[in-house]
């Protein structure tokens, strides 16, 4: 009877508000939101508070209730009659636009189905998904037994300190869903570690190295100026030679992706790291450094470093570099590492130094451990037999690399809406890549699901 009662009028609402909802994101997205220098009233810089301004006044606009706590984060809700409440997450900022863009990252386009820009899949679709699914519960009058809080985050993808905000000064939700994965429900996330490995002080051949948008991207772009004469040496796939003022700049051109899913990924930094050793073009102090950095880049299951690692609940691990400095005479790579539970992030560190052997060290060394839920929760179920309801399919409940916000709060998961099934066209992006793209059609029924699924936890005994 819920589906036969609510589906209907889920279907209605969607086909009504898909044009209000592609607007809504255009907004959100037209906002440069990457994490900046902090600012009085203004945490992670003013662009992540600009975003979150301009979510909240969206949701006031659906005639919501709405709160914004320092610039750290938001929410808008609807109370229930209980002392219980379900929350959804999600996050406003974004990673930097990177490179490889055939149109402004911040100037939503529509094309072909689909939306590109910085954040329409990562993670502000999402976020006007989770406030017109609160709208629904408000326009159709839905009598709410749990209250529904919708959270708007402002520092997820370089740090989650608004969400250490929030449950420092607020109550957690006792049961929340991030939609900032996809489908059909995650209810388990790898450890993260992130470090720097960084040489000696360096008096060599390399003038500069620098390649890189986010400790959490592949790079698909990095340049080296070395001291070399450029007509001893020819260029290659993926790297290109520029004369300078008697050096050589070498430029490395990969391929972008999330740090999470390397695979198919090209890393720019270790195409250039290929090529100083191949062509010999640096010190013997310098050429240790960077052999280190070639067993890091050559593998990204952490074989090269001696780290691999897998178990029966996650896929096995992963590490990429994703930034990389010459800064204080010395260069430094840092490290973003998702590992499953047969490994800590102190076995980690200790295994890095060591495959190191004195050529490099790990500094800034930080972790934290994977983050699982039993499947048969009930909240779980509930998420999962509405998406496969939605959706005609038998999906089950995945573990995966990425982080969200669900480690965060002691009963929680990622849910959805990317589809692990859907092919990108040419001139769309991954989460984090050049050209991110969405769905429309996806969002749109993702947006039917998350009324479903909000509706349907109502029945829970929180």
């Amino acid at each position: 009877m819920f589906f036969e009662k609510y589906g209907p009028l889920a279907d209605a609402y969607v086909a009504e508000n898909e044009q209000n909802v592609i607007a809504a994101i255009k907004r959100l997205v037209d906002v440069p939101s990457v994490e900046g220098a902090p600012e009085p009233g203004k945490p992670f810089g003013p662009g992540p508070a600009a975003a979150l301004a301009e979510g909240l006044a969206l949701a006031k606009e659906l005639g919501l209730a709405t709160h914004n706590a320092g610039n750290y984060i938001g929410w808008a809700e609807l109370p229930g009659t209980g002392d219980k409440q379900v929350a959804t997450i999600t996050h406003l900022d974004v990673v930097p636009q990177g490179n490889g863009w055939t149109a402004d990252p911040f100037d939503m386009q529509v094309k072909d189905g689909w939306l590109i820009g910085r954040g329409v899949a990562d993670d502000k679709g999402p976020s006007v998904l989770c406030l017109y699914a609160l709208k629904f519960l408000k326009d159709h009058a839905v009598p709410l037994r749990h209250s529904v809080r919708a959270l708007l985050g402002a520092n997820e993808e370089t740090g989650m300190a608004d969400v250490d905000y929030y449950l420092k000064n607020f109550a957690a939700p006792d049961f929340c869903f991030s939609p900032d994965a996809e489908f059909p429900v995650c209810h388990g996330e790898k450890g993260g570690f992130n470090g720097s490995l960084v040489s000696g002080e360096l008096h060599g051949n390399i003038l500069e190295f620098e390649g890189g948008v986010a400790h959490n991207v592949v790079p698909d772009r990095a340049a080296c100026l070395v001291k070399a004469d450029i007509t001893a040496l020819t260029g290659r796939e993926g790297i290109t030679l520029e004369a300078e003022n008697g050096a050589v700049r070498i430029r490395g051109w990969g391929k972008g992706g999330h740090a999470a899913m390397p695979a198919g990924t090209v890393n720019a930094i270790g195409l250039i790291v290929d090529y100083l050793l191949d062509n010999r073009l640096c010190t013997p102090e310098e050429e240790a450094y960077l052999k280190v950095l070639q067993k890091l880049h050559h593998a990204t299951d952490g074989s090269g470093m001696g780290i691999a690692a897998s178990d029966q609940v996650f896929d096995p691990l992963t590490i990429i570099g994703g930034m990389i400095k010459f800064e204080g005479g010395c260069l430094w790579q840092d490290l973003d590492c998702r590992y499953p539970t047969a490994i800590t992030g102190a076995e980690i560190e200790r295994r890095l130094n060591e495959a190191c052997a004195g050529a490099a060290t790990v500094r800034e060394a930080r972790w934290s451990e994977p983050f699982y839920i039993e499947a048969g929760d009930p909240a779980i179920q509930a998420l999962l037999d509405t998406y496969n309801q939605v959706t005609g399919e038998h999906g089950k409940p995945f573990t995966m690399g990425g982080g969200t916000y669900a480690r965060h709060f002691p009963r929680a998961v990622s849910f959805g809406p990317e589809r692990a099934d859907l092919a990108l066209p040419e001139f769309a992006g991954p989460m984090h890549g050049a050209n991110e793209g969405a769905n429309i059609a996806h969002l749109m029924q993702a947006l039917k699901i998350y009324i479903l699924a909000l509706l349907r936890l109502q029945d829970l005994e929180l």
